[in-house]
């Protein structure tokens, strides 16, 4: 409590009034109250910063996932199946050796990385909804080598597949972050009813966090002896390394509300579809009808209604004085870009950026800390500085 009241007498010293929390409406599930102060409708922010928009890209098929590359340009996934390079305000051909994707409804090309040491391997690695036997997909990760012209993916290899394959191509998750030897991987439980109860067993990889090798073995030390590295999630499409510690975040889309910002511990377990903030869309209880329970680990913070969260970046950069470890987050609806700012491990208050105005995929820091975001409804790619 000390910390939310520290960050409201900031307000009052910068504004004159403690701020009061984000405008969004009614819940979708009144009945549930927060575990902690601010894990919901923190205080509302204004940084007083207009965001200046420059148009990098446009008519990009569906864009979904967006890298810096380090020596000028971006690579963009397209959910059709493309990857490109975005360079100098030109929209590159097709790169080459892409996997075959199962581009129905949610599934398609999604998330692409580089590795910590691209500059010297080049090496990239994507995530994608792979075709499998009799009409089923399943969210797979590859690594593959980018050519020196960017032309070309060689030495394509999946380095995590899904399983089991599901007949329904929704909820893939497929955020994908290296870090160090290792590789973070974040599925989907395929939003069917029957599917979501796989987000709880431990022998299946629906509704996790996926902890593999560079080369896709399994860690040694990971909690389970298997690639399972946290469990319980419904579907995740928003994952990042904190710089202050190396810790790992993740977003992930509630129902009718319960969307969720989690912190990722080994061996945790988050809950869906036991517990969660949001109802289902019909309004009916999900699982035991109850917000938490003992075992489940909260959420550092959750949306009721929806944001319905795409990507998300910590903000590292000097272009936006006072934001360095924030959190960037993309919606998809209403739309719009979400500040999160921390006080540790808690959020201390949310700020709204073309609130309804464009649906948002995807967000990257670029090299000078302007920041990027995927328009994931008008197929753009827009750089975002402060006017």
């Amino acid at each position: 409590m000390k910390q939310v009241l520290t960050f409201c007498m900031a307000a009052v010293m910068a504004t004159g009034a403690c701020a009061q929390g984000v405008e969004q409406g009614d819940k979708n599930a009144p009945q549930f109250t927060p575990a902690f102060p601010n894990q919901t409708r923190a205080e509302a922010v204004d940084s007083g910063i207009a965001l200046q928009i420059e148009v990098l890209a446009e008519g990009l098929d569906t864009p979904w996932g967006v890298e810096v590359l380090p020596d000028g340009g971006y690579l963009v996934t397209e959910r059709s199946g493309s990857l490109r390079i975005v360079k100098n305000g030109k929209v590159g051909p097709p790169i080459s050796g892409t996997p075959q994707v199962l581009a129905q409804r949610q599934g398609g090309l999604l998330d692409v990385a580089l590795a910590e040491d691209f500059a010297t391997s080049r090496v990239i690695f994507l995530t994608y909804a792979k075709p499998m036997e009799g009409g089923m997909s399943a969210t797979a990760a590859a690594r593959a080598v980018l050519s020196a012209d960017g032309i070309s993916l060689s030495d394509l290899r999946d380095v995590f597949v899904q399983s089991p394959p599901s007949p329904n191509a929704m909820h893939f998750g497929a955020r994908v972050v290296p870090q160090g030897d290792y590789l973070y991987i974040t599925t989907g439980e395929h939003f069917s009813t029957r599917e979501r109860e796989y987000a709880q067993d431990l022998d299946k990889t629906y509704g996790k966090v996926v902890r593999v090798t560079l080369e896709g073995g399994i860690a040694a030390d990971n909690p389970f002896n298997s690639d399972v590295w946290s469990l319980g999630h419904r579907n995740v499409q928003g994952a990042d390394i904190r710089p202050s510690d190396g810790s790992l975040w993740t977003l992930e889309h509630g129902a009718a509300g319960g969307d969720e910002l989690n912190k990722i511990a080994a061996g945790a377990n988050y809950g869906w579809p036991v517990v969660s903030y949001g109802v289902n869309y019909n309004g009916s209880p999900i699982g035991s009808g109850q917000a938490r329970h003992s075992g489940f680990s909260e959420p550092q913070y959750y949306w009721d209604p929806v944001i319905a969260p795409g990507g998300f970046a910590f903000y590292e950069g000097a272009m936006f004085e006072g934001w360095q470890g924030n959190i960037l987050a993309a919606s998809l609806n209403p739309g719009g870009l979400v500040r999160l700012i921390l006080d540790g491990d808690l959020v201390v208050g949310e700020e709204r950026f073309f609130d309804g105005d464009i649906r948002v995929r995807d967000v990257e820091i670029d090299r000078d800390g302007a920041i990027l975001i995927l328009d994931n409804s008008e197929g753009r790619l827009l750089r975002l500085t402060p006017e």
